[in-house]
């Protein structure tokens, strides 16, 4: 249900495969993709890890049938399971680019959310419609959204349960991009992101993450030390020599 595949040096693809289901989630899939998000975390030679779905969704949400005769205790592991999976994702040292290709909708919206950057094809609908069902987001959709568009809009859209499509969503900031095909618009980011060192995109995207929890006097500290620790770096000192001697840098991660 989880195909990983290294297209290039540097770079993976996690797709949710469950085409007949538009890759709903249910607690097999959360812990598939758990182990392989774990998996790619302990990989070295990835930087860049890019989610999309097959076929006409990125993600439909949450499986409906599994969650219906859930009681209390266990809805409360199955939100638990996906809350964890997406800090994870979040908190990787791995740069993710969710390639929303289809339907983002619940769970789906909520796994795009949690990666840095999100790429959104035309076609394709976003949104948090879980008060439809009469339940609300339950894998971070409350906390991650509102952080994203702003308190307002959060709770427009997830009150009125309605869909967005490309245009709106980047309007307000659901998501940075929207291409023709959403894949490999994606390619193109990580292929560029990943000619980085890989300890300045792991300081810079912690630093950036921090930023929305701490007041501004402690995150410029924070930003002191990271920029700071940066200077033992064998990295620091082959992008600095590359720029002065006008070639590519050649980044080892140390």
């Amino acid at each position: 249900m989880i195909e990983v595949e290294r297209p290039e040096n540097k770079i993976a693809i996690l797709k949710l495969n469950r085409p007949e289901k538009l890759n709903a989630l249910n607690l097999e899939v959360l812990r598939e993709l758990n182990g392989v998000v774990g998996e790619l975390e302990k990989d070295p030679e990835i930087l860049c890890v890019i989610i999309t779905g097959e076929g006409r969704a990125f993600c439909a949400g949450a499986d409906i049938d599994q969650m219906l005769d859930m009681d209390p205790i266990e809805a409360m592991e199955f939100s638990e399971t996906g809350q964890n999976i997406l800090s994870k994702i979040e908190n990787s040292k791995k740069v993710y680019i969710a390639a929303i290709n289809g339907y983002a909708l619940g769970g789906g919206c909520e796994i795009a959310m949690a990666c840095d950057i999100r790429v959104m094809q035309r076609g394709a609908k976003i949104g948090q419609p879980e008060i439809n069902l009469g339940i609300i987001p339950g894998f971070g959709g409350t906390q991650r959204l509102p952080r994203l568009v702003g308190v307002g809009k959060a709770k427009e859209l997830i009150l009125t349960g309605r869909t967005l499509g490309e245009e709106e969503a980047l309007r307000i900031g659901l998501v940075e991009e929207i291409a023709e095909n959403a894949l490999e618009r994606a390619m193109e980011i990580a292929r560029e992101i990943s000619k980085k060192g890989p300890i300045s995109l792991y300081y810079a995207k912690e630093l950036v993450n921090k930023s929305l929890f701490q007041d501004l006097s402690t995150a410029l500290e924070m930003e002191r030390i990271f920029f700071s620790n940066l200077f033992s770096t064998e990295d620091q000192k082959e992008g600095m020599r590359a720029f002065l001697e006008k070639r590519e840098p050649k980044f080892k991660g140390k």
